[in-house]
């Protein structure tokens, strides 16, 4: 497919665009504790640049200097502008357009004690502290930062600016009458809500070329926010910030003050697209040009999206994550070699909240932030290289390896590749995993790799490949309950249910409230007649990221799973588990009880041993050092396959 939509230029008032596709804001944690832009930063957009991205925008960066926060990029001194211009220099020299998103950043604010915390209303945060609504003063003098920020934009070389208004920061919090409860002129109807955010915009708009196109960042309507914005009252904010002199809406949705998280950085539960029809309406019935945010992650979709004249451009984030030159693939017609994002939000949200992870990554792409030192240098001495374990992390390591010219082989036990991500693929709104793995075996195969399936390692194959080095990447297998009862014909597994070996009915008891025995709780759901999840913590779905985490518990309570925290299994008897629950012991019946509690690595003593014996080095890496997500697998096999 040519993608003739994607990839048709648009000019918006002097800007020109080659394409359609934009790069958005997002967290990073590639920014100075003081607030500057760096080198790894401008490397990690230099990439998505020259992948052939239309217009890339920098992650918030702050207007208003005594709410800017550390280690978020910031533009409210005149000291920041060089290391920003170096930014919009470096886009611009590989063939890229660039904008900043200005920023006022509310609530977030209370992650730095030395930011000020701008917010519409007073608000109580427990123990008789409340968070002081914004003063005049501080309105007025926010309002002037942003225009001295767009100022400054403009002086850094920016092609555009990008006015933050959505996600429950500053501007959004005045505009929505669930945050703001004023009675003066910046709260009550809609028109007062929104005078802090036009002023604004009149504001950044009387700072930049008159050539130079505003854009706009809105949410489409709050979520689970009692009495808050309608869509109806955004479009016709929307038709007031046009008359103020914004250009282009920019229609994302979400917000982090409740469950609305999920729509900010949406994960694999949520459909594909499930904010283009917002875009759609908001752009008929405002008349101006808009982008459509939210899980858009194949040109075709992308494509379809502006064929349809349901936005004028699209937002390519995640996408642009998990591959750089998505651009590239999908104009010359090689889409089937994209690395598709599959909204597992391990790498980029779960990273940018972790504080053990130092920079955001992604589970599809361990070259993410390391741009310039992941780049593949072609080996000049070639080894021939034995890969035990065709999932994943072993694939990522062989098609590494053979992209810099050594020689992998890979040994899969099973008949087929792709290992647990296939199977997690089972679980339900997973599909997209299940592709994702079984596209790497497919891309394995299309380079020349040798692949040997049903082949487990020996030392009598060692003998016979004779490699130079050994990658060990055989993964975990489930873990048993070791009580009374565990051998009983009705106790399986968590893997023998997803692999569809198990007839599921009647009532369900699952040991383990991780995400595996949610996963198999949903899976059974509409086959048992009651599923009862017994967890040893005090809450389940522990192991799962925090977005993840909202939606999975909501389809769990709509689906009427029963989940039991603070219950232990000690003993399975023939129609009934026993728990004890809190020093009481209790028994729930059943007819089937699957096993969840984990995984553990396989022993792969006789690969080592027989590496030892013939000389021959060996790696371990992924679940077969210890069971974890695939994120640990892929980066693991990356960086293996580099030293190598």
């Amino acid at each position: 497919m040519s993608f003739d939509h994607l990839f048709n230029p648009i000019k918006i008032r002097g800007l020109e665009l080659k394409n359609r596709v934009v790069f958005p804001a997002m967290g990073t944690k590639m920014v100075t504790e003081d607030k500057f832009m760096t080198q790894q930063n401008i490397d990690y957009h230099v990439a998505r640049a020259l992948g052939g991205c239309g217009l890339n925008f920098t992650e918030v960066c702050a207007v208003y200097a005594p709410a800017s926060v550390k280690n978020f990029l910031s533009i409210a001194e005149d000291k920041y502008i060089p290391e920003l211009k170096k930014f919009a220099d470096a886009i611009h020299k590989a063939g890229g357009k660039t904008g900043v998103q200005l920023w006022l950043g509310g609530l977030v604010a209370r992650y730095d004690p030395e930011a000020k915390i701008v917010i519409p209303s007073d608000m109580p945060i427990g123990g008789g502290l409340v968070i002081p609504g914004a003063s005049i003063e501080t309105i007025k003098e926010a309002t002037h930062a942003f225009g001295i920020a767009a100022k400054r934009a403009v002086e850094a070389g920016y092609d555009t600016v990008e006015f933050h208004a959505g996600h429950n920061y500053t501007p959004h919090s005045f505009l929505s009458p669930y945050f703001n409860r004023r009675n003066d002129e910046y709260g009550g109807s809609l028109e007062n809500r929104a005078r802090f955010l036009i002023e604004c915009i009149k504001a950044i708009r009387s700072n930049i070329p008159e050539d130079m196109p505003l854009f706009m960042r809105i949410d489409a309507h709050d979520d689970y926010l009692e009495n808050g914005l309608t869509i109806e009252e955004v479009i016709a904010f929307c038709k007031m910030a046009k008359e103020a002199g914004v250009d282009v809406l920019d229609v994302s949705r979400g917000n982090f003050s409740s469950k609305a998280l999920k729509y900010e950085v949406p994960s694999i539960d949520l459909p594909r697209g499930f904010n283009v029809e917002n875009a759609a309406r908001i752009k008929k019935e405002t008349g101006m040009l808009t982008i459509a945010v939210g899980r858009i992650n194949t040109p075709e979709q992308a494509d379809t999206i502006i064929e349809n004249n349901q936005a004028d451009m699209v937002v390519i984030g995640r996408g642009q994550l998990a591959d750089p030159d998505f651009c590239n693939k999908a104009k010359e017609g090689k889409e089937d070699q994209i690395v598709r994002c599959v909204g597992c939000n391990q790498g980029c949200y779960d990273g940018f909240v972790s504080t053990e992870i130092p920079y955001i990554t992604c589970m599809r792409n361990p070259a993410l932030g390391r741009e310039v030192e992941y780049a593949l240098v072609k080996t000049t001495e070639p080894k021939k290289v034995l890969i035990a374990g065709g999932g994943v992390a072993g694939l990522e390591a062989a098609m590494t390896l053979q992209q810099r010219g050594h020689h992998p082989i890979v040994c899969e036990a099973a008949a087929t590749l792709g290992g647990q991500f296939v199977l997690a693929g089972a679980a339900p709104r997973k599909e997209e995993m299940k592709e994702a793995a079984l596209w790497m075996g497919e891309q394995a195969l299309k380079e020349g790799i040798d692949i040997r399936l049903e082949t487990p390692i020996t030392e009598a194959l060692i003998d016979e490949i004779l490699p130079d080095e050994v990658i060990i990447a055989i993964g975990a297998e489930p873990m048993s309950l070791n009580i009374a009862g565990n051998d009983l014909p009705h106790v399986v597994n968590s893997h023998e249910v997803l692999e569809g070996k198990i007839n599921v009915q009647g009532n369900i008891v699952i040991i383990g409230g991780g995400l595996v025995g949610l996963e198999v709780a949903e899976y059974a759901e509409g086959k048992a007649k009651q599923i009862t999840v017994v967890e040893m913590q005090n809450e389940v779905a522990k192991d799962l990221g925090e977005i993840r985490k909202i939606s999975v518990i909501e389809n769990i309570e709509a689906a009427g799973i029963k989940t039991l925290t603070h219950s232990k299994c000690v003993e399975i008897k023939n129609e009934v588990v026993v728990i004890d629950k809190e020093g009481q012991l209790e028994e729930i019946p059943y007819d089937l009880v699957v096993v969840a509690i984990g995984a553990k690595s396989r022993n792969f003593e006789n690969i080592t041993t027989a590496c030892h014996k013939k000389g021959i080095p060996y790696h371990i890496i992924g679940d077969a050092v210890r069971a974890r997500r695939a994120l640990n697998s892929v980066a693991e096999a990356a960086a293996v396959a580099r030293l190598i």
